[in-house]
């Protein structure tokens, strides 16, 4: 390597920890840029957060009063609970969207606390990303969406949907097996359509919501707490 190619990645590396080191300084405190672009990004995240639980929390109460209502009397009608299962399905596809918005203001403070903070406090376990600089900035000029609608309902199934689709349908198979007037697959039935159609639908419909909660090929979402992770050691 010539000297002037060293002097170059010296300079740069010599920039890297400037500006991890700068934002531990005490004379920088808070008054810094760079931290008040950290701070501005996290109260973005936490907004979309919010945005995040309160479809969720919306989601649980229907879910509740479905519950409650259906099981309150043998005379009402069964698919209620499958509207229901609808209604779930139309607020994982709201939460999906604003989980797309919301992995945005994440991805940019990770890239953040794994470039410039992780860095400043240790700068022997080196960067994460070289290119994180013009990468930011590429994202501050043309805001993109990081992630597919794909795997933002896949997300959300894993994380809140399917489980609360696998109660109503359990809920459903003990309603129209249990505590029905007739038996299965006739108390099953909408209309004039049969018991035996309505069944096959709805469980086709359950796991083709299953494959999609298990489709992981295109993950590309910032990474955060999983279950594997917790494990490790």
């Amino acid at each position: 390597m010539s000297d002037s190619s060293s002097n170059e990645v010296d300079a740069t590396d010599q920039e890297h920890r400037e500006v991890g080191r700068g934002l531990l300084d005490e004379e920088m405190g808070p008054s810094g840029a760079m931290a008040h672009l950290y701070r501005g990004e996290i109260h973005r995240m936490r907004f979309w957060r919010e945005r995040l639980d309160r479809t969720t929390n919306w989601a649980v109460i229907i879910l509740a009063a479905l519950l409650t209502w259906a099981f309150s009397s043998e005379s009402n009608p069964h698919y209620v609970l499958l509207a229901g299962s609808t209604v779930l399905c139309v607020f994982m596809t709201i939460e999906a969207r604003r989980y797309r918005g919301y992995d945005i203001w994440r991805s940019r403070m990770r890239t953040l606390q794994k470039n410039v903070f992780a860095y400043g406090l240790d700068p022997s376990q080196g960067l994460e990303d070289q290119d994180w600089r013009a990468k930011l900035s590429k994202d501050y000029r043309e805001p993109r969406l990081k992630i597919s609608r794909t795997e933002a309902i896949a997300h959300r199934l894993r994380r809140v949907y399917l489980p609360l689709v696998t109660i109503i349908l359990g809920a459903w198979v003990l309603r129209i097996t249990a505590f029905a007037d007739v038996s299965w697959p006739a108390s099953a039935m909408i209309g004039v359509i049969p018991g035996t159609v309505v069944t096959a639908t709805v469980f086709l419909s359950y796991i083709a919501l299953f494959a999609i909660a298990l489709n992981r090929k295109t993950w590309h979402a910032e990474t955060e707490l999983m279950t594997e992770d917790l494990r490790n050691k």
